[in-house]
């Protein structure tokens, strides 16, 4: 088992942001982040105001932009365990579900409008 745990705090404008904390050590982590089993380049590690607390910054590659869903895999590169991992999902593969999904939500509200006028109908 890892002696890190990793919290996210943020996604924003092309970083993804987390929180690093020692279970049991107060050594500065190794971090791996690869996507597709490539290494990503531009980590950075920082200590916090806290003892035993790093944060971390995973830049988005540009490579890494584009149709299809992109998962990054974030790993103590000491014990070789997974940390944690995000995904981005972009393109047509993203508007299929999009659709779907709001496909069934309609679905969803068009049936509790039935049963609410159903029971106005019944009360009323």
């Amino acid at each position: 088992m890892s002696a890190y745990t990793l919290t996210k705090t943020r996604f924003l404008e092309g970083t993804w942001e987390g929180l690093l904390s020692a279970t049991d050590t107060t050594a500065p982590p190794e971090i791996a982040v690869t996507l597709h089993d490539a290494p990503v380049r531009g980590i950075t590690v920082a200590q916090s105001s806290e003892p035993g607390r790093w944060s971390l910054e995973v830049p988005v590659p540009v490579e890494a932009l584009g149709d299809g869903v992109q998962t990054f895999l974030i790993l103590d590169a000491a014990s070789d365990e997974v940390l944690g991992s995000f995904t981005l999902i972009a393109g047509e593969a993203l508007g299929d579900d999009i659709r779907a999904e709001m496909a069934l939500l309609r679905a969803e509200l068009d049936m509790l409008k039935r049963a609410f006028r159903r029971h106005c109908t019944k009360t009323g």
